[in-house]
């Protein structure tokens, strides 16, 4: 008797070893499955926005967008195909001639474009200026090996046409506002600058404030002088 229930035992912690090895495998094979969807469904979609059509200029503009997925909303352009699990990015503008039909590009970079605007100088006694400004992520400035609204936020300027696209702003910085003076044919641009090269924007970096000539774009000279700062700290502190 005794024997018979031994072997009954062994019989049945063999069958329970059976079942228990099938349902890892079951398991494992789940979880393997799971992150080959995870990954496909970070892929980001691509898709194109609504036409932007401005009389002032011979091109029109075509949003290039991508979708992510899984994402929490870190901000966006066109947020029409926003949802809780996806985020529609600006990565790239097509411009399109009205009439000859030629095309191109603005970017030949992965970026992110966070804003476009038209600038316009009228003077009585001189040619109206007009020029793109975007607000550009093109730098991995926080070294996550991501672009993303944590990295600085760059100034560019272009042509009507998206030609000639030139830096603005500093690197390492990200613009905060900015305001266009006709009567002098510029743009101020507020900045924040990684002071403490902590590669962070924080509330104890230091602000500035950079001129732009709208004529001949280029990288802004800072307002306010090392030498100016300093005087108005003294003042501050005594």
């Amino acid at each position: 008797m005794n024997k018979n229930i031994s072997w009954k035992n062994v019989v049945l912690a063999i069958f329970l070893a059976g079942v228990s090895l099938s349902c890892e495998n079951k398991v494992t094979e789940r979880i393997e499955s799971g992150k080959a969807v995870g990954q496909e469904q970070t892929q980001p979609e691509i898709s194109y926005g609504n036409l932007i059509i401005k009389e002032q200029s011979d091109y029109l503009m075509i949003p290039v967008n991508a979708t992510e997925k899984n994402q929490e909303k870190k901000g966006s352009l066109d947020l029409s195909r926003y949802d809780k699990r996806d985020y529609v990015l600006l990565y790239n503008l097509i411009f399109y001639h009205k009439q000859t039909g030629e095309n191109h590009v603005l970017l030949d970079k992965r970026a992110i474009i966070n804003s476009f605007d038209l600038l316009e100088a009228k003077n009585t006694d001189k040619p109206i200026i007009r020029a793109w400004f975007y607000q550009i992520i093109d730098q991995d400035t926080n070294k996550d090996k991501n672009l993303n609204q944590e990295d600085a936020v760059i100034g560019y300027m272009s042509d009507l046409s998206g030609k000639n696209l030139k830096q603005v702003t500093p690197n390492n910085t990200r613009i905060i506002n900015w305001v266009v003076l006709p009567s002098q044919n510029i743009i101020l641009i507020k900045i924040l600058k990684d002071s403490n090269n902590d590669n962070k924007f924080t509330g104890v970096d230091r602000t500035n404030f950079v001129r732009v000539s709208l004529d001949n774009p280029s990288i802004g000279t800072e307002i306010i002088s090392e030498q100016i700062e300093q005087k108005v700290k003294s003042y501050i502190t005594k």
